[in-house]
């Protein structure tokens, strides 16, 4: 199974992809826990971009992205598939469409950049305010990245509330309630789908 996580910077489902895995670990279902952009050259090089080392073009970064994830695929994703590991994504292409359309207004350009890449079984979007989102953020202490403003978040969540209408296998999760809470609610969604 292909799960993905979705949703704003600061909307919690980084924390909650790593609550999946473990709890599918402790119940004897293998899993990869995996991230993008990814720790490979072209991931790397995103991250810079997204901590302001350098600028592109916003095609140029929508394509990067497009990249890394065919190396994601190559070298994480399928590879985990093929033992039989339940793969857990905290974003996938479902963020180059949400986060590009900011900056590259064409939404049907980075639908056809993805089309060729496989769709989660299971994609989880977390549903947060963006000024909350900006908060929790900014409570990290860390420097802002390229999309954490609030307008641009506001902007970001508009396209993603598009895509889940479009795509199968969408859960809208309220962000806002306890980590528990909604870790339970992604366990009753996915324990259905194991057996």
């Amino acid at each position: 199974m292909f799960i993905a996580f979705e949703g704003l910077d600061g909307s919690g489902s980084s924390t909650q992809t790593r609550m999946l895995v473990e709890r599918l670990e402790r119940t004897n279902h293998p899993a990869l826990l995996t991230a993008e952009p990814t720790s490979h050259p072209t991931g790397r090089m995103i991250r810079d971009i997204l901590q302001h080392k350098f600028e592109v073009a916003p095609e140029t970064l929508q394509l990067l992205y497009t990249a890394d994830r065919a190396e994601h695929l190559r070298l994480d994703i399928l590879p985990a598939q093929k033992e039989g590991k339940t793969v857990v994504t905290s974003r996938y292409l479902f963020s180059t469409i949400a986060f590009g359309s900011y900056g590259v207004p064409d939404i049907e350009w980075l639908k056809q950049l993805n089309r060729l890449y496989p769709l989660p079984d299971l994609t989880f979007l977390f549903k947060l305010d963006p000024e909350e989102c900006m908060r929790r953020i900014q409570v990290r202490g860390e420097a802002l990245e390229l999309f954490e403003k609030a307008e641009k978040l506001r902007a970001i969540w508009k396209t993603y509330e598009i895509l889940a209408q479009q795509y199968p296998n969408f859960h809208v999760i309220d962000a806002s309630k306890s980590i528990d809470e909604i870790a339970d609610m992604i366990w009753g969604i996915v324990e259905k789908k194991l057996d």
